[in-house]
């Protein structure tokens, strides 16, 4: 926890703005509550989710690192900018600490960690609709549903990151504190979140930001055959047959095609020592441009392949995540 403190305090400043407290402090208190919560500079954190933590397992998800870092994150998004009591207010205080101790988890274990936590939070915002009782939204309009500004709030940033760049989204974010930290009402929105963040993706990132926050988006990717052949060289001419597809839905569920101009990671990987997926080795990883349903895809790896992937580390909203891998017939 102290640790989690320590790196989240570290990131948030230097790339959002000064903390304004003197002192962070962390109080535990008895399990009959399973929560943490963001008081200003103290965080009441309950033994169940964190004191008695067994973390011994190196492949499990550190909770306890991500959980306290999503709370220090709050000492900003709620405690320096806070929302209008109106649609999309959890965005301001949920989504971007989601997406804030996100960045300060990758920093501690590695991208290539990533990908556990990203497809909890998949897995989680795809059952979660499931049990919409009234009407789902999209992002910038969520109603307090914890689903959407939690699960999909993680994922939709993390992919902004990926698309726009750190960088550009954390200027975006600490130029939005600079203007709206510490408001009297009238207060800001969600909406005027997504201005901050067009100005610095810029144009050609339009559709991508429409379809993160304004739309509700998902994805068909699957890898439909992966095959290897060793060259003359010792290297390997791996080819990816695919297939890709984009949906929208309205609240309700309904569905309607949607065009795919999209940027989506291809991977290979070499089998790790344990066999593994936590342990393969990255050979290959890059987007390439997909606009069409059936894309094939050849690339040149240095190692015998093991793994191909279509998305590989689930950065999109992918209603099936377990066919984006597959193992490669050499």
């Amino acid at each position: 926890m102290i640790e989690s403190v320590q790196k989240s305090l570290a990131y948030y400043e230097a790339n959002f703005s000064p903390y304004q407290h003197e002192q962070v402090r962390i109080l535990e208190f008895p399990g009959y509550g399973s929560f943490a919560q963001a008081f200003a500079g103290t965080i009441p954190y309950s033994e169940s989710i964190g004191f008695i933590a067994d973390l011994r397992d190196e492949d499990a998800i550190d909770y306890v690192f991500y959980v306290t870092a999503h709370e220090i994150a709050h000492q900003w998004w709620a405690h320096q900018v806070i929302g209008a009591d109106v649609q999309g207010s959890t965005v301001l205080s949920e989504s971007l600490s989601q997406y804030s101790a996100l960045m300060v988890m990758e920093k501690e274990y590695g991208r290539e960690k990533m990908r556990r936590f990203l497809k909890y939070e998949l897995d989680r915002y795809l059952s979660g609709r499931a049990g919409e009782n009234i009407e789902e939204l999209p992002l910038y309009r969520v109603e307090n549903q914890p689903y959407i500004h939690y699960r999909k709030g993680s994922l939709v940033f993390y992919r902004l990151r990926e698309e726009i760049g750190e960088d550009a989204l954390n200027r975006a974010l600490s130029k939005f504190i600079a203007d709206k930290a510490y408001q009297q009402a009238p207060f800001t929105t969600s909406a005027e979140l997504l201005e901050y963040i067009r100005a610095e993706a810029g144009p050609k990132h339009e559709q991508l930001i429409t379809d993160l926050f304004e739309k509700i988006s998902f994805y068909d990717n699957r890898v439909q055959g992966a095959t290897a052949v060793k060259r003359d060289d010792g290297k390997y001419e791996v080819t990816l047959d695919l297939h890709a597809a984009k949906l929208y839905a309205d609240g309700e569920g309904r569905e309607t095609p949607a065009v795919l101009d999209d940027w989506v990671e291809v991977g290979v990987f070499a089998r790790g020592p344990s066999g593994d997926e936590a342990d393969e080795e990255v050979l290959y990883l890059e987007r390439h441009h997909i606009t069409s349903e059936s894309p094939k895809v050849t690339v040149v790896v240095d190692k015998p392949p093991y793994e191909a992937g279509f998305d590989p580390f689930n950065k999109l909203i992918d209603r099936v995540s377990a066919d984006n891998r597959r193992r490669v017939t050499l």
